[in-house]
């Protein structure tokens, strides 16, 4: 029997990621998932993403530890600064950027990829509904997993590295359109930036403005529970 494919799925508890690891599932890959706790101010997302886990098959999922607080300089890891709710600027860094986030994480999942004998990282940066992240680009995709292959073992070893972005390319709403037809449950799922303890999303920032659009332009019904009825 053929053994199967091994990948790591970054797996923040919002909507993209849980698409991602459907598709990953859906390639044939066994799943290792990995969320971080990193300080943010949205924690009801690492409870998403422990859930989608489960619910979604993956063989293992790790939640590690990097406290990105102690650095600052993002609306979400900062309480100094407040979440924008005006709605999404294009051309402009927005101060939800966390610094270097994806850097990390990537360097996260590099490191037990390697470990574990995966050669695909999967990712759900997005270049459409871009928010003004600058490593959420192509570019950035394409420079690290040079690096990658340049940094590793495995890589020295001949075993290529694949940095996988399925959603880089498409819209919101496609990304629902997706995830709906691989059976993502996204009631699961929290992609507020201040969500409550209890997972219930604001309606106002600019993460719910883009989840909300999408879920309408889709044709889906939006499963999101929100705050006072927001």
């Amino acid at each position: 029997m053929q053994e199967s494919k091994k990948a790591v799925i970054l797996l923040s508890g919002g909507l993209d990621s849980a698409t991602v690891l459907a598709i990953a599932k859906d390639r044939g890959f066994e799943c290792h998932t990995m969320s971080f706790d990193y300080g943010q101010r949205h924690r009801a997302e690492l409870h998403a993403a422990e859930r989608l886990a489960q619910s979604m098959g993956a063989r293992t999922h790790r939640v590690m530890n990097v406290d990105m607080r102690q650095i600052g300089g993002s609306a979400l890891t900062d309480d100094s600064m407040a979440v924008p709710v005006g709605g999404v600027e294009k051309d402009t860094i927005p101060v939800t950027y966390v610094p270097a986030r994806n850097t990390v994480f990537l360097s996260y999942a590099l490191a037990l990829a390697e470990v574990i004998g995966a050669d695909d990282i999967f990712i759900g940066v997005n270049a459409v509904d871009y928010s003004g992240y600058p490593d959420c680009r192509p570019e950035f995709i394409e420079a690290y997993e040079k690096m990658a292959n340049l940094a590793t073992k495995a890589g020295v070893e001949g075993h290529h590295l694949s940095v996988q972005t399925p959603l880089i390319d498409l819209s919101k709403a496609e990304i629902i359109q997706t995830g709906h037809q691989l059976g993502v449950d996204y009631a699961l799922t929290v992609s507020c930036y201040q969500a409550d303890d209890q997972g219930r999303a604001c309606g106002v920032c600019d993460s719910c403005r883009l989840r909300k659009q999408g879920f309408k332009e889709a044709g889906v019904e939006d499963p999101t529970l929100y705050q006072n009825g927001a």
